[in-house]
């Protein structure tokens, strides 16, 4: 039990500083704001999602934001509390139907799956939660962030059709990056992970 804990820890915290460090490479996409950008750190998640089940991804989305906290901050952890949900709603659900049974299709239908759960759900939180609490704690008032999105298309023009014009279909789009490149890398490093995650329970049933 202990040395299975222990590969679990490991795997985990291995991908976590991996989806900490992937955090750093975002990137601007000229049709939504500038603060709403693509980046590939939910991708460890979701391996470990697929590899070591559910519960690890959230883990791992977990320890990468803690991490970006303390390391690079600037959002008094309302932007970390806002990814780690996000992301956990993609892996927890990706990992879950995948679970069920691991087949190239059910990873397919759950990461489409986490896709659109991830998308409701950053839109909700982001309506009634995470906007409202860069207002109330960094003082940047959502009347602002509005104003930033009606530049890029005119069709927004309240805190409603921020959501449905800007956060809605960039999680979309971010879901779909993270989902195919997950699919493209997962058959490669998964046999480590799930090898030696083995391997720890092989060696616990014969002590």
């Amino acid at each position: 039990m202990k040395r299975s804990k222990l590969n679990f820890m490991t795997k985990a915290a291995m991908l976590s500083v991996i989806g900490f460090l992937l955090m750093f490479i975002a990137i601007p996409i000229p049709i939504f704001p500038s603060f709403l950008t693509i980046d590939i750190s939910d991708l460890p998640a979701l391996i470990g999602s697929f590899a070591l089940g559910p519960v690890a991804g959230i883990v791992i989305e977990l320890v990468k934001n803690i991490l970006h906290g303390i390391f690079v901050g600037g959002t008094a952890f309302v932007g970390e509390f806002a990814n780690f949900v996000v992301g956990s709603l993609l892996v927890w659900t990706a990992g879950i139907i995948y679970k069920r049974k691991k087949t190239k299709t059910n990873a397919i239908v759950g990461l489409l799956v986490g896709t659109l759960v991830m998308s409701v759900g950053a839109s909700f939180l982001n309506y009634f939660i995470v906007l409202p609490l860069y207002e109330a704690v960094l003082h940047f008032p959502v009347s602002a962030i509005v104003a930033m999105g009606t530049k890029i298309n005119p069709h927004i023009t309240n805190l409603n059709s921020f959501v449905i014009f800007s956060i809605l279909p960039f999680n979309i789009l971010k879901g779909i990056v993270a989902s195919g490149i997950t699919m493209a890398v997962y058959k490669s490093v998964a046999p480590f992970i799930q090898k030696e995650a083995a391997a720890a329970k092989v060696a616990e049933e014969k002590a």
